[in-house]
């Protein structure tokens, strides 16, 4: 059973954020082996929120959503993820069902836009997500751009 979490970041505690940054770390850049900045500025500022899974005290599923500033600019999912141990599950079905809802919650007049690696494009189009972009190289890795309306 996952127990999910839609938190603003001023409702970050250190554990969670601790958790939440680890979790981004082990797979981002020690499993996809892609050295990068993941602490951008961007967690911590404006309305922008975290979308946590937690299984038995253990984040295994987590997505951050990012809301500018700019009134016709989209919210934009990203750093979405499953843990090693809890893929195969299904969760991250689940945790995109989570993310749009928390979009349509609190911004539901916004499109919606992400930066996929490029394989996972059949999974973000299964929501409704198409390509707005070529695939472009992010970090080493092949992204596509993506945007539902």
């Amino acid at each position: 059973m996952i127990r999910w979490q839609d938190l603003h970041h001023s409702e970050l505690d250190v554990p969670t954020l601790y958790a939440l940054l680890k979790l981004r770390c082990d797979v981002f850049v020690v499993e996809q082996n892609c050295v990068y900045a993941d602490i951008d500025g961007d967690d911590l500022v404006g309305e922008n929120r975290h979308l946590l899974g937690w299984r038995d005290g253990e984040l295994v599923a987590y997505a951050r959503i990012l809301k500018s500033v700019e009134e016709e600019a989209p919210v934009a999912i990203g750093r979405v993820i499953v843990s090693r141990a809890a893929r195969g599950e299904k969760l991250g079905y689940q945790l995109m069902e989570q993310a749009l809802a928390s979009c349509q919650r609190h911004w539901p007049q916004r499109a919606i836009y992400l930066g996929a690696q490029a394989h996972l494009q059949p999974f973000y189009a299964s929501f409704g997500f198409r390509p707005v972009t070529e695939i472009y190289d992010e970090d080493g890795i092949p992204h596509i751009g993506m945007a539902k309306e």
